[in-house]
């Protein structure tokens, strides 16, 4: 707040208006503490620039400037108004402006105040204060015209109002509705970023709900809008269909990553598409179709390798631990070795508390990865394949399939030195070639 107030004290001493904005005066008169600033001024962005030894140019175009203040990095933007917005996220051009009409080009109503803390008051040009005492989202001005300025913000009146716990006001949420399937043309990068605010949020199964009520869920993610309406096996799943389960096994994660939860959501995915009545509700294969899928989505949400690494592998392996305690201790052991372990096992138990069931196996596993040392989960091979291609072998399917069966027996505890498993080896491999 220090940083913030002196970069505020640099602008006014000047001679220019300077307030805080946005976000942060909304969760002030919220009672929510909050360590993102932005601050609006009347300075254009060269003075900005001129005022302030260290600032990035993130938008100069649009009057913003990134200002370095310490340890601390404050967005100032230039009070504009916006032309028209031909891309659907940015205007064609901008007119520096009064704090007022500032105002009135922003998206809620309860984001477009300012707050002046010499003076601890707040300005307010757009009602603001009201529907934060009425708990509702607003858009400023016409909705279908603040929507169309900016796709994204169809999504982020929903992260709003499951978040704040607001209600959309009806002229928003009738346009979010007949807006729905505009989403589309946001880039998969920016519909991710929003869809990750939501998931790691405490909201986030209301926020999932508030997407399916409005239409956005089938546009952005067809595949969880599926699970609706997909019935369970009772006897299994007591608390009905897949999407009720979804949401129930989303509430159970305390402050999960983004792909964790993003792994919960899409866990089940591949039911709807496997769904058959036989001797009962079945859904076979549906962790391997839903891994399928899980890769899908993640391309279309321009995940990084690594994120859909992930995502895909925890979707994969959600019902890996169903039989655990008939596992070969080589195969469980290799799956406590994973990198993801951590991320799997609170998948597991996601699920389990979703079904009404009892996660206390999820305890045991724990426990028993905790009981563990590195070396006998992932202990070093005794036979590499260095070892095998001095033993005159070629590489190729049967080198791999063998190193692999060496590696399990190290596992199982019956190969221990490096004698028997040559000896393994060999009897694996036959005699070399040649």
């Amino acid at each position: 707040m220090d940083a913030a107030r002196s970069v505020l004290r640099r602008l006014r001493t000047a001679g220019f208006e300077a307030y805080f904005a946005g976000g942060y005066v909304r969760d002030r008169l919220l009672g929510v503490t909050t360590h993102e600033i932005d601050i609006a001024t009347s300075a254009p962005p060269d003075r900005i620039e001129a005022l302030f030894p260290k600032t990035v140019a993130v938008g100069r175009a649009f009057g913003v400037i990134l200002v370095l203040e310490g340890d601390h990095k404050f967005e100032v933007a230039t009070f504009r108004s916006d032309g028209r917005y031909e891309d659907g996220r940015h205007p064609e051009s901008v007119v520096f402006s009064s704090p007022e009409e500032d105002a009135k080009r922003r998206d809620f109503t309860i984001n477009g105040m300012f707050f002046d803390p010499d003076t601890d008051k707040v300005i307010d040009f757009v009602g603001g204060k009201a529907d934060l005492e009425r708990k509702v989202i607003r858009a400023i001005g016409d909705p279908r015209r603040r929507f169309t300025e900016d796709r994204l913000r169809l999504l982020r009146a929903v992260r709003l109002a499951a978040r704040l716990n607001f209600a959309l006001d009806p002229a928003t949420d009738q346009a979010v509705r007949e807006m729905a399937s505009a989403i589309v043309q946001v880039s998969g990068e920016r519909i991710r970023d929003e869809l990750a605010k939501m998931l790691v949020d405490p909201s986030r199964s209301t926020a999932l709900e508030k997407l399916r009520e409005t239409g956005l869920l089938r546009h952005i993610l067809p595949e969880a809008a599926a699970m609706e309406g997909v019935p369970q096996p009772p006897e299994y799943h007591p608390e009905g269909d897949v999407w009720t389960h979804t949401k129930l096994a989303l509430d159970t994660l305390k402050a999960p990553t983004f792909e964790l939860a993003l792994s919960v959501l899409l866990h089940d995915i591949g039911k709807p598409p496997t769904y058959v009545v036989a001797d009962r509700i079945r859904f076979n294969n549906h962790d391997r179709v839903g891994a399928e899928m899980s890769a899908r989505i993640a391309d279309r949400l321009k995940l990084s390798n690594d994120q859909k690494d992930r995502v895909v592998w925890l979707v994969q392996k959600h019902l890996a631990f169903l039989q655990w305690e008939l596992m070969r201790p080589s195969t469980l052991k290799r799956l406590l070795a994973h990198e993801h372990i951590g991320d799997l096992l609170k998948l597991v138990r996601a699920d389990t508390l979703g079904s009404k069931a009892d996660d206390a196996y999820v305890d045991k596993l724990e426990s028993i990865k905790a009981s563990m040392k590195v070396e006998e989960l992932k202990p070093p091979p005794l036979v590499t394949g260095k070892d095998l291609i001095d033993l005159g072998y070629t590489p190729g399917p049967k080198f791999k399939q063998a190193l692999t069966e060496l590696m399990d027996a190290q596992l199982e505890g019956t190969v221990t030195d490096r004698t028997t498993a040559l000896e393994l080896a060999r009897k694996i491999l036959g005699p070399p070639a040649g």
